[in-house]
């Protein structure tokens, strides 16, 4: 099944941030934890984690976009194990 990955909420302050780096490419495999990317706010860099094990089926955001708490960033196809 494809899941959706969207931008989490990392700041009370703010909703909007700059991605940084892809830190999995499409084609790798993602367990629940790896980092997948990482975004910039307020100075600060945070690591975002997968929330699922799967495959990285796409990217949809590129290195230094703004993006918003809630866009989509990536596809998953979602695995059970």
């Amino acid at each position: 099944m494809e899941k959706e990955l969207k931008m989490p909420k990392l700041s009370p302050k703010s909703d909007d941030y700059f991605f940084g780096s892809w830190e999995k490419q499409v084609g790798d495999e993602v367990k629940k934890g790896d980092i997948l990317f990482e975004v910039e706010s307020e100075k600060v860099i945070s690591e975002v984690p997968s929330d699922y094990n799967g495959v990285l089926k796409e990217q949809r955001v590129e290195e230094g976009n703004p993006i918003s708490a809630g866009d989509v960033v990536a596809v998953l196809e979602v695995s059970d194990s």
